[in-house]
């Protein structure tokens, strides 16, 4: 093998390795999980705990949708987080119980919730669900939730999708979609190969004995993964429930990308942070769920995965054109090929809802208006905790 040969397969094995990982996760979860119906505990007490900052424009609506899918018996539990709104009192004016937190310089949804969480703390209830405030969750899926978490003793994480109006242009839906492939076909196939279901922030259910020792309080935007992070190190590992679903309305195409930006430079952040310690840590364990978070975490947003492997698989053409080897150009090209095909029968299976055929043709252009997402994380990763704006 020639030097720049060598050079070649050095570059390009971290990304065949990668991909190989993205593979594995979207081959597995292709079928759906099985599941084990499991009801809500005779006389268990659960508390939807939502978090709200700025939400006076839609949450009426979500608590009064909430209600129709509230079980008898259960508490909803509004924080309104350093609002300069009128969240809490139109919280209070629809029936929920509300505690109001200024802090501004302890500011981020973390904080929110060590603030709910205190305030629960004399009069604890079985089982916490927190739900985003903008965030609706389908008839039956606070029972699945509270009755898993409460049987298993673990935390549990519903399916969290978005759901684009009908007036939603093909970006939004694209971005829909690559939301349902995290969160759905990655969270199976990475729970079928022995990983821990990743908490989403929303939709996610824990026994009060788990929440209570969770390291909440901080100004982490992905405050969710790093307790996913957290708990599997500890040796507890969140469980999926398939057959619960929380919905929200996908937001404009401007608005979601400002979303998308705080989003993956908080997975970027966390995942630089944790990724090798975790599959460390698995090793030297032999701990599976720790070996498996460190593996999805190499794995970066998929307009990120596929940027990154087009530029390198076209240098490497070229390079094999000028007379070097070619082999790491076709094996990167056939493990990109096999991704793009896995993606589109996920499509076919489960995503055909959320973006339509005629929108598939502008893919491209949505890598391309993920572009500026990567530019802004080389000049510094988003921080702050702002409410996302959401047509009615």
């Amino acid at each position: 093998m020639t030097a720049v040969g060598a050079i070649m397969w050095i570059a390009a094995f971290p990304v065949i390795s990668i991909y190989a990982v993205f593979i594995n996760e979207v081959l597995l979860g292709l079928i759906a999980l099985p599941s084990k119906v499991v009801s809500a505990r005779p006389g268990a007490k659960t508390t939807l705990l939502i978090p709200a900052h700025n939400e006076a424009a839609g949450i009426a609506s979500t608590i009064a949708r909430v209600r129709l899918v509230l079980p008898s018996g259960s508490r909803i539990l509004v924080v309104a987080d350093n609002c300069s709104d009128a969240t809490a009192e139109i919280a209070r004016a629809n029936g929920c119980e509300v505690i109001e937190r200024f802090d501004l310089e302890r500011r981020g949804k973390g904080f929110a919730l060590d603030f709910g969480r205190a305030h629960l703390a004399s009069d604890p209830p079985d089982c916490v669900i927190i739900l985003d405030a903008d965030c609706i969750p389908d008839e039956g899926t606070i029972e699945s939730l509270s009755g898993s978490a409460l049987y298993y003793m673990r935390p549990v994480q519903a399916v969290n999708l978005m759901r684009a109006g009908p007036d939603s242009g093909p970006i939004v839906q694209i971005s829909n979609f690559a939301f349902m492939i995290k969160n759905l076909v990655r969270q199976r196939g990475l729970v079928r190969a022995g990983g821990p279901a990743m908490l989403t922030g929303t939709g996610m259910a824990f026994p009060w004995a788990i929440f209570e020792g969770l390291s909440l309080a901080s100004s982490n935007i992905v405050e969710d993964l790093a307790v996913t992070v957290e708990l599997t190190r500890n040796g507890v590992r969140p469980l999926l429930v398939e057959s619960g679903r929380v919905w929200s309305n996908a937001a404009t195409a401007q608005d979601t990308l400002t979303q998308r930006t705080r989003w993956e430079h908080g997975f970027i952040g966390t995942a630089i942070k944790h990724a090798l310690p975790s599959l460390a840590a698995g090793i030297k364990n032999g701990q599976l769920a720790s070996f498996r978070l460190g593996l999805h975490l190499l794995v970066p947003p998929l307009a990120l995965l596929f940027s990154v492997g087009f530029l390198l698989v076209t240098t490497l053409f070229v390079l094999s054109a000028l007379g070097a080897t070619a082999m790491p150009a076709v094996v990167l090209g056939a493990l990109m090929s096999t991704s793009l095909l896995l993606l589109l029968i996920a499509w076919w299976r489960d995503g055909r809802d959320l973006l339509s055929f005629r929108a598939i043709s502008r893919i491209p252009l949505y890598v391309l208006w993920k572009i500026p997402v990567y530019l802004k994380l080389v000049k510094g990763a988003e921080t702050e905790w702002v409410r996302t704006k959401r047509p009615d």
